[in-house]
């Protein structure tokens, strides 16, 4: 596929996108029909597509124009190709820009703060009161693409280990210092899934800061752990693999999530039970909850997120989560901890719900907890 050619496919998601189906089915579905594309173009288009809902309101805003070819014009301007290249109606390349697009681009374009920040006005305005010093910096980092991390699994190798194994295949890392786990790829990260290093188990993508969260939790040997809300269990893992020596149950009230944890978990070595029926006594020295939140915290990944959100669904979620919580505290054997973890940006599913919870819980009490930045 030419560039342009990518770009018309773009077009076509993100106008499906913004009829309200799913990004994820719509590149789907397009690859389906669209043999002829290869790894490559698929991944150019994938990247065209979430570079434009990670920018949605700001693109809207330069072009003027509010479909896939204003999105795509957008995108255009700010990585600095030239727009009669792109839209020039040759082959499969989008058609040259109408009268009406023309006009748009020449009024000067006055995006508001949300737009700017490429957030809903309603969701600007709560990050702008959760984070009234940060609010410029955290909109601009979740309008970025999100790094890509790995978790060395300490049980089976080392960190530099990994990085000679995956420079063999032409994949480059680079240590984090304030992690000790991680490893972030600065070259060739697609590469990742299909290297020998994943499929012996030596590692498993995930967020760095998934992993700074595991190393606060300070487990012991024989401790009993329960992952609370384990889904496809990358933090489980990441615990069984900083105390190998402590016994770890996975819970989910999603069955269909927990399929892919025994199989995880035989590559990585690690031994973890997945319960069938939900715990409800106080036997564990460690209960996790890693709540179902907004997920704003990991919207650089998942930006149809952000457009999705609504404050029916936030408002759901809180009381989704202090149920958790809840449950979670009669599983929590005395002198036992309770750790609670969001990917949220957002104070009333962090702050908010862990000082109600200690209100009503008053046997419990805060340890420590962590901010960690986006």
């Amino acid at each position: 596929m030419t560039p342009s050619a990518r770009y018309a496919a773009a077009i076509d998601v993100l106008d499906k996108f913004l009829d309200g189906h799913p990004v994820e089915k719509i590149l789907s579905n397009w690859a389906r029909k669209n043999r002829y594309a290869g790894s490559k173009d698929r991944a150019a288009v994938r990247d065209i597509v979430f570079d434009c809902l990670r920018k949605l309101s700001s693109f809207q805003a330069i072009s003027g124009i509010h479909n896939g070819r204003g999105l795509a014009i957008g995108h255009c301007l700010e990585i600095g190709l030239e727009l009669k290249d792109v839209f020039n109606g040759e082959g499969y390349a989008p058609e040259p820009l109408d009268e009406y697009e023309l006009a748009s681009l020449d009024v000067e374009p006055t995006p508001n703060a949300a737009q700017k920040g490429n957030l809903p006005d309603w969701v600007f305005q709560i990050v702008s009161m959760d984070h009234v010093n940060e609010v410029n910096v955290l909109t601009a980092n979740l309008s970025r693409r999100a790094p890509v991390d790995l978790r060395v699994n300490t049980s089976k190798t080392n960190l530099n280990a990994v990085q000679l194994a995956l420079e063999e295949e032409g994949i480059v890392s680079q240590p984090l210092d304030d992690v000790a786990t991680a490893l972030r790829i600065v070259k060739n990260p697609r590469r990742v899934v299909g290297s020998r290093a994943f499929a012996d188990g030596w590692l498993e993508l995930q967020d760095a800061a998934s992993q700074a969260v595991v190393e606060m939790l300070d487990i012991q040997p024989n401790n009993q752990v329960l992952d609370f809300c384990a889904g496809g269990g990358g933090k489980t893992l990441a615990m069984a693999a900083a105390q190998p020596g402590a016994k770890f149950d996975a819970w989910d009230i999603s069955a269909a999530r927990l399929k892919s944890l025994k199989v995880r978990a035989k590559r990585a070595g690690a031994t973890v039970f997945v319960l069938e029926t939900e715990p409800s006594a106080p036997t564990y020295d460690l209960v996790f909850v890693d709540a179902p939140c907004s997920g704003s915290g990991s919207w650089r990944r998942n930006p149809e997120g952000k457009w999705r959100l609504t404050s029916d669904r936030l408002n759901e979620l809180q009381r989704i989560q202090a149920k958790l919580l809840q449950q979670a505290a009669v599983c929590t054997k005395p002198g036992g901890i309770l750790a609670y973890v969001t990917c949220s940006i957002f104070d009333c599913e962090n702050r908010a719900q862990v000082d109600k919870f200690l209100n009503d819980y008053p046997a419990f009490a805060l340890l420590k907890k962590r901010d960690f930045s986006v």
